[in-house]
């Protein structure tokens, strides 16, 4: 897969990564055993960038991916991870998530994450949903990670988000290498295109476009009644949207999966495009759609007539 620069960090992920929030039983329960399968899927197919959270089943995704990685020669690979939530244990025993985007929480939550994982360093950090705590995130936070990229603690920092207002308040940040579109850059929905992207552009930011399938409702050729978005029953409207596309991909001698990873990744702007999965099986089903050479354009140019996509 060919890789694609964060900035001018000089750090290089491939053309897809592996998300892990469903290592953290996102939906349904996970297994140490399938996550390993699907990271050697995700491995055999020369996926070579792997993203996790603390905020991701309370660290178990982090846990699962270290496991998972621990055979790998760390120099082939590519890691993220977020900061901002730091998982403390509360009065009632119970582990709970804590906000912090100080430069010692964030020190702390890097630190922590590589105990979970089991790995002497990540490659990239990423402040994490900053919306919750913008001005924080702004002030404390931004300047935290400046400091540990030039310490070399990581190589490469950015945001991660699917919040717009967060997006647009770091979009412009020359001191960024990256950002992380979650479900704003899909063929569904678009907004991070208004502004944010050309933002980026200007400033010298890479993406790193996540979510592209709006919470599964673009991984099927035929979007189901009960399809999620944003990790709930999906908006009549928006449903009928997916459908409605699913219908003229078809048309268009293609599938709504094919022509969502291939709208995602359009941009050269676009490092990486990001997916999860539950099983090793959707792992090699989407690396044959993404790797799909036959062009779209005329889906592309009839979605714009339409008003699906913007010119």
């Amino acid at each position: 897969m060919r890789p694609g620069e964060l900035g001018s960090s000089g750090v290089r992920v491939t053309a897809l990564g592996l998300g892990t929030a469903q290592f953290g039983d996102l939906y349904q329960a996970m297994t140490q055993d399938r996550a390993t399968e699907i990271v050697d899927a995700a491995w055999e197919a020369g996926i070579r960038y792997f993203d996790t959270a603390p905020h991701y089943g309370l660290g178990r995704a982090e846990q699962r991916l270290g496991l998972a990685l621990r055979s790998r020669p760390r120099a082939q690979y590519v890691l993220s991870s977020k900061v901002g939530r730091l998982l403390r244990v509360d009065s009632s025993g119970e582990l709970t998530r804590h906000w912090d985007f100080t430069e010692a929480g964030i020190r702390r939550s890097i630190e922590e994450s590589l105990q979970r994982l089991g790995l002497d360093r990540l490659d990239i950090a990423l402040l994490h949903d900053p919306q919750e705590r913008l001005t924080d995130a702004l002030r404390t936070g931004l300047p935290a990670l400046v400091r540990l990229r030039e310490e070399g603690v990581v190589g490469a920092i950015g945001v991660g988000t699917g919040d717009m207002t967060a997006l647009a308040a770091f979009a412009n940040r020359a001191e960024l290498d990256t950002i992380m579109i979650a479900g704003r850059y899909t063929l569904l929905e678009q907004p991070a295109l208004a502004g944010v992207v050309p933002a980026a552009r200007a400033a010298g930011i890479s993406l790193l476009n996540a979510g592209v399938f709006n919470s599964g409702m673009l991984a099927q050729e035929q979007p189901a009644p009960d399809a999620r978005y944003e990790y709930q029953a999906a908006p009549r409207q928006l449903l009928a949207r997916a459908q409605r596309l699913a219908q003229l991909t078809a048309a268009a001698g293609t599938t709504l999966p094919r022509a969502a990873l291939a709208y995602a990744a359009r941009d050269p702007l676009v490092a990486s495009v990001v997916l999860g999965a539950d099983s090793a099986e959707q792992i090699r089903t989407n690396v044959r759609l993404a790797q799909d050479p036959r062009p779209l354009d005329g889906l592309w140019s009839e979605l714009v007539t339409l008003g699906l996509i913007p010119a």
